[in-house]
This record gives C-alpha cells, sequence and structure tokens, in this order.
C-alpha cells in the first residue's frame, strides 16, 4: 500500500478506487476489465497505469482505502487508551455503535463491504495488506481495551474469541442486512434501525463484560 492511511484520495483517483471498489466486489477482480474500470470512473485506461501502475496496484489501493475509512470511523471513538475499567467498556461500546452505524445504518459502506467480502472468499493479496494495516491493529486494539474493562489477559485465546464474538454480531447485521429488513419489516435499515440495533449491542456488551469479570 502507498497512500498514508489517513489521505482520501481525490479526482480521477478517488473515481477510479471507487469503480474498483464497486467492480471488484460485484464482480471480482479476474473478471474486472480496465476497460470497465475506466468506464465506471469515467477517464481512459491509461490513467489506471498512471495513478495505480497496473489494475493489481488499483486493487490494493481499494483495500487501503477500505483501511482507511473503516480505521477512521472507529478513531471518531477516540484513540488514547482509557485508565478505568468503566471508562474502557464506554469506548468499546462508542466503537461498536460506530461500526454498527457505518457498516449498517448506511448504503455509504456497501462497495467496501462488497470488496472486503469477496477478497476473503478469493483470499486475494489484498486481504492480507488489510489484515496487517486494519484488522489485526483492530483487533488488537479491542484487545487491550476488553483487558482494562474486565482484568483479563488482553492477548489470551479468550479474549481474542470473545472480541471475536462480540465484533461478530456488527458484522451479521450488516452481511444479513435484508434478512432482518425483511424479518423486522424494514423498508431499510437506516441510521434510526441502526442505532436501535447498538442499543441492543450495547447491553449485550455489558452483560458479558459483568460475566468476564466475575470468573
Amino acid at each position: 500500500m502507498t497512500n498514508h492511511p489517513d489521505t482520501a484520495p481525490q479526482g480521477t483517483r478517488a473515481e477510479l478506487i471507487a469503480a474498483g471498489l464497486n467492480l471488484f466486489g460485484r464482480k471480482g477482480f479476474a473478471a474486472t476489465s480496465t476497460r470497465a474500470l475506466a468506464a465506471a470512473a469515467n477517464t481512459n485506461v491509461a490513467s489506471i497505469a498512471y495513478h495505480f501502475g497496473s489494475k493489481d496496484g488499483l486493487r490494493r489501493a481499494c483495500g487501503e482505502e477500505v483501511a482507511r475509512r473503516v480505521g477512521g470511523v472507529l478513531a471518531q471513538a477516540g484513540t488514547d487508551m482509557p485508565a478505568t475499567p468503566a471508562s474502557a467498556a464506554m469506548r468499546i461500546e462508542q466503537m461498536l455503535r460506530r461500526m454498527v452505524l457505518f457498516l449498517a445504518g448506511s448504503y455509504d459502506a456497501d462497495d467496501i463491504v462488497g470488496f472486503m467480502l469477496r477478497e476473503i472468499g478469493e483470499d486475494g493479496p489484498v486481504l492480507d495488506d488489510v489484515y496487517s494495516t486494519m484488522i489485526e491493529p483492530m483487533h488488537r486494539r479491542f484487545c487491550a481495551l476488553w483487558a482494562i474493562a474486565t482484568g483479563r489477559e488482553a492477548e489470551s485465546e479468550a479474549t481474542r474469541l470473545v472480541v471475536f464474538s462480540v465484533i461478530g454480531q456488527v458484522l451479521y447485521f450488516r452481511i444479513g442486512r435484508p434478512i432482518v429488513e425483511r424479518r423486522l419489516g424494514w423498508s431499510a435499515l437506516g441510521p434510526a434501525e441502526a442505532a436501535r440495533i447498538g442499543d441492543l449491542l450495547a447491553a449485550n456488551l455489558h452483560a458479558i463484560l459483568d460475566r468476564e469479570r466475575t470468573q
């Protein structure tokens, strides 16, 4: 990955990354032509090589954009490490609420979710990039917060597993959004619905934290 993770892409570069997230996610990397990418970005094929070196370079830039956007959402909850169990528990809750609002409560994240699901399914090279730059650091941060909130060891297998289970609730509501909307009779899962899901996830979180503290 070549760009600084905090730098949003601009201009033609941004348009090509948007096209890549959408088309790579829907059709897969191999089935997406440079001509289709350029057409979706309203530019010429040569601009892919100019900005990214190759189609593979664009693919990796899409992964970088995923890490930048998700990392930015989580950073909104704060980047310092809380000093008390109560503040650590509140930080985890804030991060969960922001994640569910971003991933499930709007359609802005649809292309990055589709792109990452495709990369995970294909075990593509971008998965390694995003894992090292976003997924593992994010998970380690959750684990460190969990340790402060519960007194448990941050990197124990039990902590890593329970953190995956907590985050997994958010991912289900995004991946299973059409099922949730249908079962609940929602015309769309928007910010108001995401807030109600956030309330539920917060209640689940604190119940698990209470259990972990007493064991």
